[in-house]
């Protein structure tokens, strides 16, 4: 079989192992003209969100044109309003993508990090303003004292990413165990200076949520990967959600295979590129969870109703921190804020939580409507697709502004 090859940029290797990119942080703008007091009916289902509406076709058109290739799904009050599934899971193995098909998340699974910390700091064992420091020895003072729980969730820590680390890229291939990924990254991390002073700008920055998935099995006594298996995807009923090692991604036929662009423009098989490995062999604190469409929707369900914080932590979990400078010119009707661990944006006066990702062959996105009892999930095991636009297309009708 043919294999196809990239270019190995640093940033196209970043990408052909899974490390997220902050597609959540890209994808808050909507197309929006405030009307009134921007109230929607929050009962009512929008005809462009049923089946054969306008969302529904754009979705389709995309799929039949190969710019689209996974699982959409509306939800209204717990309901399934639409469920559609384009394209294949393995293009080898001729398994077509199902609405129940798993995929990895790349970033949108950096709310679960969060969640992690924040479940801790509900049992008093985590200080949001504790510095890094007193959960993890072994970075130097000038970081350990300096940099908080705080900072780190709302990536104002100073950190940065592994992007320009070459110890990083060239090492990331030969891990083979979950705890080897773990303490090498905290190694190589523990080595890289701040950006800038914590607290004083902002810096996405996924080596801080690798950090944060290191001191929850630090406070927890768990692996990272067994506290969230535990404590959120088990209580939350996400059945077919964990954290798939590399091998088990290529043996499952429930999990997508991730088809990224090569410079030709034809997709390849990143998992069987054969260009080493392809992939971290686990993901970590700062992305690569594996979901599906639906039990994300169980997550939103099990976050606001309780099941998995109580009232109070729930509501620090998702409420907006601190402003976010939009990119680019300021879209009406649209103000971003930065939560723990999603971004919480406000659309036409309703208060939204959510996150994206994006790495080769992977570009995903949960939106949570929290005035109005709505959740999107888009999971796509393409990357270089129009993620924005099927958003706009999402959002536009849920939040009235279209």
């Amino acid at each position: 079989m043919t294999r196809h090859r990239t270019p190995t940029s640093r940033r196209t290797v970043l990408r052909l192992l899974g490390v997220a990119a902050p597609v959540g942080v890209l994808a808050t703008a909507v197309t929006a003209q405030a009307d009134g007091d921007g109230r929607a009916p929050a009962d009512r289902i929008p005809e462009d969100l049923r089946p054969g509406g306008a969302y529904d076709r754009f979705v389709a058109q995309l799929a039949a044109q190969d710019q689209f290739s996974g699982t959409v799904l509306l939800s209204h009050r717990g309901r399934t309003v639409l469920s559609r599934a384009y394209g294949m899971a393995d293009k080898e193995r001729s398994v077509h993508n199902r609405p129940d098909t798993i995929f990895a998340l790349a970033s949108a699974s950096k709310p679960f990090t969060a969640l992690a910390i924040l479940q801790l700091a509900q049992q008093g064992k985590i200080d949001f303003y504790g510095t890094l420091g007193t959960y993890l020895p072994g970075f130097p003072a000038a970081i350990a004292d300096t940099v908080t729980v705080h900072h780190l969730l709302t990536h104002t820590s100073g950190m940065g990413d592994l992007l320009d680390n070459q110890e990083f890229l060239e090492q990331v291939g030969t891990w083979t165990s979950a705890d080897q990924v773990t303490a090498e990254l905290v190694r190589i991390i523990q080595k890289q200076p701040l950006h800038f002073a914590p607290g004083t700008n902002s810096r996405y920055s996924n080596s801080g949520y690798d950090t944060l998935g290191a001191i929850v099995a630090a406070v927890s006594g768990q692996s990272f990967y067994d506290y969230v298996r535990e404590h959120i995807f088990a209580p939350a009923g996400m059945n077919r959600s964990d954290f798939y090692t590399r091998p088990q991604w290529l043996a499952d036929g429930r999990i997508a295979h991730p088809y990224a662009l090569n410079a030709s423009g034809q997709r390849f098989d990143v998992l069987r590129a054969g260009e080493g490995a392809s992939r971290m062999f686990i993901g970590t604190g700062g992305g690569n969870a594996f979901s599906t469409t639906s039990d994300l929707v169980r997550f939103a369900h099990a976050l606001q109703s309780g099941a998995l914080l109580n009232p109070a932590y729930t509501e620090l979990f998702m409420g907006a921190k601190l402003p976010m400078r939009p990119r680019g010119a300021a879209t009406p009707g649209v103000r971003s804020f930065m939560a723990y661990g999603a971004t919480a944006p406000i659309v036409n006066n309703h208060r939204l939580l959510t996150h994206g990702g994006g790495a080769a062959g992977e570009s995903t996105n949960w939106t949570i409507y929290r005035d109005l009892d709505w959740c999107g999930v888009i999971l796509a095991n393409y990357d270089q697709i129009d993620l924005t636009a099927i958003i706009d297309k999402e959002r536009g009708p849920i939040c009235g502004t279209s």
